[in-house]
């Protein structure tokens, strides 16, 4: 699934990470924390931030690109989002509302993961990716389908960082749909593709008891 350059990247996310309060971590004492998106250092031209930067929306026409500092960390052909926070241990949750969307990715990358590759495609980012009415879990960009049926409005992320999981969590039933397994090899962050329409990003939460 191949981005033009007219597309675009955001970098700061809300979301939270290990230590005092987060949740329920199966006897894990958590802490919540919030990501806001990076936009002076890696977000493309396309995409405009909104509430209160947790928030990001693609405009086909965007800004003027001469009008961006280029920096080193910016998404040069992708909407791609990764999060300010970095992730090296511990249970993190958050959840993603997506309006206006026919097509996006959401889940976790390396901090150094290529800027020049959408995430999904290459072994150091582990998505779960929507398009022409399916869902998919990616990573070296391969894709296996997904059970989750249409596109909620949102969903939830629940990431063991040492068990290597990352979950995609249907809201409504409160329960896992489907886990990508894996072995994080260093530090890695929220990560996010948009074609089109907006995200907006949900921290603070607490795990859900089910979960």
């Amino acid at each position: 699934m191949a981005m033009s350059s007219s597309m675009s990247l955001f970098c700061r996310l809300t979301g939270r990470s290990l230590g005092t309060v987060l949740g329920r971590g199966r006897g894990k004492t958590l802490t919540a924390r919030r990501w806001y998106i990076c936009a002076s250092r890696t977000a493309h031209s396309s995409l405009d931030l909104f509430k209160k930067d947790t928030g990001v929306i693609y405009r086909v026409l965007g800004v003027d690109s001469t009008l961006v500092q280029d920096t080193p960390l910016r998404f040069r052909d992708w909407a791609v989002v990764l999060a300010d926070t970095h992730i090296d241990s511990g249970q993190h949750y958050w959840e993603v509302t997506v309006k206006k969307s026919h097509e996006f990715r959401v889940g976790v990358a390396e901090v150094l993961t290529s800027r020049d590759e959408c995430v999904g495609t290459n072994s150091s980012s582990w998505v779960f990716a929507f398009g022409q009415r399916k869902w998919f879990a990616m990573t070296t960009g391969k894709q296996v389908p997904v059970p989750l049926v249409g596109k909620p409005d949102q969903v939830g992320l629940l990431l063991d960082y040492e068990a290597g999981r990352l979950s995609l969590v249907d809201i409504q039933k409160a329960e896992v749909v489907y886990t990508i397994k894996t072995q994080f090899r260093s530090s890695i962050c929220p990560a996010f593709a948009l074609w089109d329409g907006e995200l907006l990003t949900h921290s603070g939460l607490e795990i859900p008891p089910e979960l």
